[in-house]
């Protein structure tokens, strides 16, 4: 290789982390309004080393169905929340019987 050759460099391995922007473009959403989702609880990000949220790529079918939650039943974030909370309860309850567990008393 002479001084004059450009390296370049390929990534092999799909990311599984988004940056805010790439994030919002995956979405269809502003990053603010991304960012107001991640402080109301909604959605689950990490931060970098210089504190940049990071989403994980799983987080996309997330933000489809509060767009969904919305659009449809016309939710506001907190009903929402509450949905989506109820919603995973209800899937775990229905994984535990096809298990044959007993689901935990509740008070």
């Amino acid at each position: 290789m002479n001084a004059r050759s450009v390296q370049r460099r390929y990534v092999l391995v799909k990311a599984d982390r988004l940056s805010t922007e790439s994030f919002a473009d995956a979405t269809g959403l502003h990053p603010s309004v991304v960012r107001q989702l991640v402080a109301l609880g909604l959605v689950e990000a990490d931060r970098d080393s210089r504190g940049e949220l990071m989403f994980p790529v799983s987080q996309v079918g997330v933000v489809a169905r509060i767009q969904r939650l919305r659009r449809g039943l016309g939710l506001n974030y907190a009903g929402v929340g509450a949905v989506l909370m109820l919603l995973d309860r209800i899937a775990s309850l229905e994984q535990q019987l096809r298990l044959g567990q007993r689901p935990p008393e509740q008070d």
